[in-house]
């Protein structure tokens, strides 16, 4: 017995070096001799199959054994985001940094943009009313925190609207609700803590500051709205940025609806602010005008994208002629002219004039400093406009120089010329 299995392999062996030699001496890479079926037949001792019938019970067995081929996985956004090493974010607690990138902390030129008519209102009404210095440096110290705060507010609320369009879009695709950091809850909660503080702030000023800065939250949460209906979102995100223009006089003790001349002179500022928003913000959109496109975001960049220098022209004009009627109403002097008029047209032009529309970076550049060209230049000849009216105002004997200290550092009852 042992003989005849002995003998068997033997002739097993001898059958299967043969054919593995034949197929070799053919090249059969695909032939049914080098496949381990039709091995396992001679092994077996059956009768070779036709070449037909081999490869479709070949597929049959293939189909049957062979795993499915393994795919990479995804490359997630979440493992395409790095935390910060550097700047103010980087200090922070892990846990607190997707909170502060939400409020675009790390980013702070959207404060500067809101904050910016929240102090030409504080400057134009402190010439007005003769206010003392430091009520202004108050009052202004006090516009600075809201503008932090709400601008956080809008760009959460901003966040929650664009959930689902921020990933597609190469610049807000890491943002902290598009990479999942942050629910739309979480968010949501945030928001609403954010929206308390800027509360609590407003009740520092008087109460009728309430009144006026209540409705601009309506236009914070419908900007986003606005980018899926019309090609100027722009232009509400204008009327909510701007909205500040009406802040100062208020804060200050005036009331806009008691003073026509005063809210003349608020209205021309105000519209100048908007004109200025959508002029940087048109600068800005140029930095997604692409993934815009493709997104189904509209924005006034897509829609004047090759004249989008002679609109800039005019929006630039626009917001000086704006400027120097809010001057005009309030009988300012040529150093406000010179000063916020003459600086408003010089880095307005020089912008215009050097910004590269198809850099990104370059575009960036000039959103990002064009808040301290434009902004601080305009603050700068409304504060020099300020001493030169207390000035005149000592002169004039509306304050006696014994009170003069007291007029330009404490805070006391506004004097109106």
């Amino acid at each position: 017995m042992i003989l005849s299995h002995l003998s068997k392999a033997s002739s097993n062996c001898r059958r299967l070096a043969g054919v593995q030699r034949f197929a070799l001496s053919k090249n059969f890479h695909s032939s049914p001799a080098s496949h381990p079926f039709f091995l396992n037949s001679i092994l077996a001792g059956k009768p070779i199959l036709p070449a037909a019938v081999f490869h479709q019970r070949r597929a049959f067995h293939e189909s049957q054994t062979s795993l499915p081929p393994q795919k990479s996985p995804p490359i997630t956004e979440l493992s395409l985001y790095q935390p910060p090493t550097t700047g103010l974010i980087s200090y922070l607690p892990r846990s607190w940094i997707p909170y502060a990138e939400l409020i675009r902390l790390d980013k702070p030129a959207g404060t500067y943009y809101l904050f910016f008519p929240c102090l030409f209102s504080t400057l134009l009404a402190a010439s007005y009313t003769h206010t003392p210095l430091l009520a202004v440096v108050e009052t202004s110290a006090l516009f600075l925190t809201g503008a932090l705060i709400m601008r956080g507010a809008g760009c959460t609320i901003n966040d929650l609207w664009d959930r689902n369009l921020d990933p597609h879009v190469s610049r807000t695709k890491l943002r902290p609700i598009a990479r999942r950091a942050v629910t739309p809850f979480q968010a949501l909660t945030f928001t609403g803590f954010q929206l308390l503080a800027g509360l609590g702030l407003l009740v520092q000023f008087p109460t009728s500051c309430l009144y006026y800065g209540i409705p601009s939250l309506l236009l914070v949460a419908t900007y986003p709205l606005a980018k899926r209906i019309t090609h100027y979102p722009q232009f509400v995100l204008g009327l909510a940025f701007s909205w500040g223009a009406f802040m100062g006089f208020p804060a200050l003790g005036v009331d806009l609806l008691s003073d026509p001349t005063a809210l003349k002179a608020v209205a021309a500022l105000y519209a100048s602010c908007v004109s200025w928003t959508v002029l940087y913000d048109m600068i800005y959109a140029h930095m997604d005008i692409k993934d815009d496109a493709k997104a189904g975001i509209k924005s006034i960049a897509l829609r004047h994208e090759k004249e989008t220098k002679a609109v800039l022209s005019g929006l630039a004009v626009a917001q000086t002629g704006f400027l120097a009627a809010a001057g005009l109403a309030l009988g300012a002097g040529p150093v406000f002219f010179v000063g916020s008029c003459g600086s408003t047209a010089a880095t307005l032009g020089l912008m215009i004039w050097k910004v590269r529309l198809k850099e990104v970076s370059n575009c960036w550049w000039w959103f990002k400093y064009g808040a301290w060209l434009t902004g601080g230049g305009i603050s700068a000849g409304l504060f020099a406009e300020y001493l030169a009216r207390a000035n005149q105002t000592r002169d004039e004997g509306k304050v006696p120089p014994s009170a003069w200290r007291e007029f330009v550092w404490l805070k006391g009852r506004s004097i109106k010329a």
